[in-house]
Parts: C-alpha cells; structure tokens; sequence
C-alpha cells in the first residue's frame, strides 16, 4: 500500500485509535492513508505517535491531539483545527465511544452514507424508517465559509425507533454537519426534550483508498439505556450500511456529476461533492479512464 502524496488530504486531521485503547505504558501499530504509524501510551497518560519507515529507520513524531474519546494526528500540516462540539462537554450527557468499524470503500462513500435519509426505510426498516413512509422531505444545505463546513437544515424523517431510548415512532429532527472530508455529525432532537439533541459522530481513518476504519464517539442525553445497549445499538445500524458500502461500484468516489445522477434527497450529497472538488482532493476520488 503506497503512501498518498495529496497533500490535501494529508493535512487533515484524522482518528487514528481510541483513548484507553492503547494499555498503559504500550504501543499499537495501524496505518493512516498508506503509512504505518505508531501509537505509544506513556505510563503517565500521554500518547505519542510517529511514523514507521518501511527501510526501519527513525520515524517522524506527528502530532497529537485528544478529544471525543479519539486519537487524532496528521501527517501533514493541519489547516483546520478540530471542530468544536459542545454537547461532549455538558455534564449531563453520556458520552460514549462506539466502537470501530472497518469498511472497504472510499471514506467519502462513508460519508455520504451517513448523510443519505433516503435509505432509511429500506436499509433500517423498523428503526430508522418505515416502508410505508419513504419520502424525504426538502431540507436546505450551506457551505458556512466562515469555518468552511457543509451543513443540512430542516431535515425531517418518521422513524419508528429513532434511538435506544425511543418507545414509539417519531417525526426525527436532523441537522447534518459535514467538518472535515473525513468527519461528519448529526445533531439529532432528544425524543424526551425537544430544546436539545443528541450528538452522533463518525471520524473516519483512511487507511488507505479503499480500507477504512469508522469510529462512532456520541454525546447523547440518556439516562436508562445501558452503555453496551447504546454500544449496540449504533453498531447493528452501521453494520447494515456496511453491507450496501462495500457493494458500491466504484468503491472510490465520482466527482463528476454526470457519473452518477442525484436526486433531490441528494442535496447534501451533492454539496459535499462539490466541496471536495474545490479543495481540489485526489485521495480515493474515481477519476474516469479516457476512451
């Protein structure tokens, strides 16, 4: 697996583990967009990761920052910092990792899947949605510039057990936030408090083009469920995504929009895509082969 030369997508901030996953005074190997990295946890708490040469020699100590119940470095020069999420520092709130799922497609195939609402009925039927009420509903979509991220409003879809704590079907409120190429979020109401909404992210780890590992932290407002039924209750919704990603053709993304043609549900798809072509990313994009 070659290392990408994009510099682009080598300046983003990406996970590369969870907190605690690492054992107190060890090391764990994985690999982000081609190169193998080393993640040590000293005996005082601190994480250090650097690079792992392929020749052996010494490797380049990356920087390191903690937040979210992740691990993040970049192997290039960050241009934005992590975003802010405010929900993980309410006290109230329980704030848990989902565990890490790997997936063999492009990272932004991962994140468009999260922001599709058009699947729901069909891919989480009873849960997410229902077969009987498919539409979705038109939502907006920004490109806020002032910390250039996408962001979906008003988006609203029936579903008959939006979270582990729901009981009965709801009209879900959503508001998607796209922070990174390799991050996104949805703020979604609180089924027992309409002023507030849970947190559900997914930080992705390009391991290479077409590996990925996508890990689940939430901030969500819950006081019956048990942590191992949040835990496993995001893990069965993600893991039914999994099978339709990994039957996506091509695996890494077309930005051109003649390739595969949106429709209005796409809106935030279509918003992201145009994103990632201004920034001019080259890492897992589909470039179609001349004739």
């Amino acid at each position: 697996m070659a290392v990408t030369t994009d510099s682009v997508a080598l300046n983003e901030w990406v996970p590369c583990g969870w907190l605690g996953q690492v054992p107190l005074g060890g090391q764990m190997d994985t690999v982000i967009f081609g190169q193998k990295i080393s993640i040590t946890r000293s005996d005082d708490d601190c994480y250090r990761v650097e690079t792992l040469p392929e020749d052996g020699s010494s490797g380049r100590q990356l920087p390191v920052q903690t937040r979210y119940c992740c691990i993040f470095t970049t192997l290039g020069e960050a241009k934005r910092p992590l975003p802010e999420i405010a929900e993980f520092d309410e006290p109230d709130r329980r704030v848990t990792g989902c565990g890490s799922v790997g997936v063999n497609t492009s990272p932004y195939r991962l994140v468009e899947n999260f922001l599709d609402m058009a699947h729901f009925s069909f891919i989480h039927t009873d849960i997410l949605g229902a077969p009987d009420r498919t539409e979705v509903l038109a939502y907006k979509t920004e490109h806020r510039k002032d910390v250039d991220e996408i962001w979906a409003i008003d988006c609203t879809f029936y579903q008959p057990a939006a979270s582990k704590a729901s009981a009965t079907g709801q009209m879900t409120q959503y508001v998607y936030r796209v922070m990174s190429p390799f991050s996104v979020m949805l703020y979604k109401n609180v089924h027992c408090d309409p002023t507030r909404n849970d947190a559900i992210c997914v930080f992705i780890q390009p391991k290479g083009e077409t590996e990925c590992l996508a890990y689940m932290p939430m901030a969500i407002v819950d006081e019956n469920s048990s942590t191992a039924d949040l835990i496993d209750f995001q893990q069965s919704i993600f893991l039914q995504d999994r099978v339709i990603l990994e039957n996506q053709r091509p695996a890494l993304l077309p930005l051109d929009p003649t390739y595969e043609l949106p429709t209005r549900a796409d809106a935030s798809s279509i918003a992201y895509r145009r994103w990632l072509k201004a920034m001019n990313i080259k890492f897992g994009i589909y470039e179609k082969q001349a004739a």
